[in-house]
């Protein structure tokens, strides 16, 4: 099992400060959603802990092993890295992308790529090429490439942003569900999915943690009005409680 850690995290880019001390512990299973305003650092985290981006002081820990000292091999097979934008070199086919996806994995079978492209509604369009695909399309051909190793790890950055209502909410479920024995980490856009699917949130402003707590507990936590710079209004449903912006502050 994998346990990802981050120690006193700072990433500094044109004289930006972009993580500001930060350290964070995660655990080897869990769903943990993070957000936060534009420009709180959320993309850059994700980067730092995928091993993408180098911080500029601090480090991150897969178990008992300093990330840096990982090999790319073993990094690719251990975290999975969803990003916000990606564009590859080649116009690969759909199938082709997920079987280069899969081919981080020494001990992957046909059958398990074909269960990927089943779950992710791809098998129409297996042979299309990625210029064709839609931004939605996309979205799930890049999930699908992750995820069919089964990483330990997932790191996603807004995987549905692009996404129409119902493979939103089924891409978010399945990221959810891994939480049961592996571990999630998603950058989330939409505060309702955030607080209704994941058990652990992190909200970040200005490069650094502001709050991190259980969902249920977190939603009426008054410093989220702050952070976003507007009035919540806390509305109960069947469902659990939802948050609506007002434009006023308190």
């Amino acid at each position: 099992m994998t346990r990802l850690a981050a120690d006193n995290l700072v990433v500094r880019r044109g004289g930006a400060t972009l993580l500001d001390d930060l350290s964070l512990s995660l655990g080897t299973t869990g769903s943990v959603a993070i957000i936060g305003p534009n420009g709180a650092g959320k993309s850059t985290l994700l980067k730092v802990l995928a091993g993408i981006e180098k911080p500029s002081a601090g480090t991150v820990r897969v178990g008992d092993h300093d990330l840096a000292s990982l090999s790319s091999t073993s990094r690719a097979r251990t975290i999975g890295f969803l990003p916000q934008y990606f564009d590859p070199h080649w116009d690969l086919t759909v199938q082709e992308l997920v079987r280069l996806g899969a081919e981080r994995s020494d001990h992957l079978t046909v059958d398990a790529v074909d269960k990927v492209i089943s779950t992710f509604e791809l098998g129409g369009m297996d042979r299309r090429r990625w210029s064709t695909l839609s931004g939605g399309e996309r979205a799930r051909v890049l999930l699908a490439a992750v995820l069919v190793v089964d990483p330990p790890v997932l790191l996603a950055d807004e995987p549905a942003a692009s996404l129409d209502i119902r493979h939103r909410l089924d891409v978010i479920e399945t990221l959810t569900r891994r939480g049961n024995d592996r571990l999630s980490v998603v950058v989330v856009h939409d505060l309702d999915l955030a607080f209704r699917f994941f058990e652990r949130v992190i909200v970040m402003d200005r490069g650094r943690i502001v709050i991190d707590a259980p969902a249920d507990s977190l939603i009426e936590d008054r410093r989220l009005d702050a952070v976003f710079k507007v009035r919540f209004e806390r509305l109960k449903t069947p469902d659990g409680p939802l948050l609506r912006a007002m434009r006023d502050q308190p």
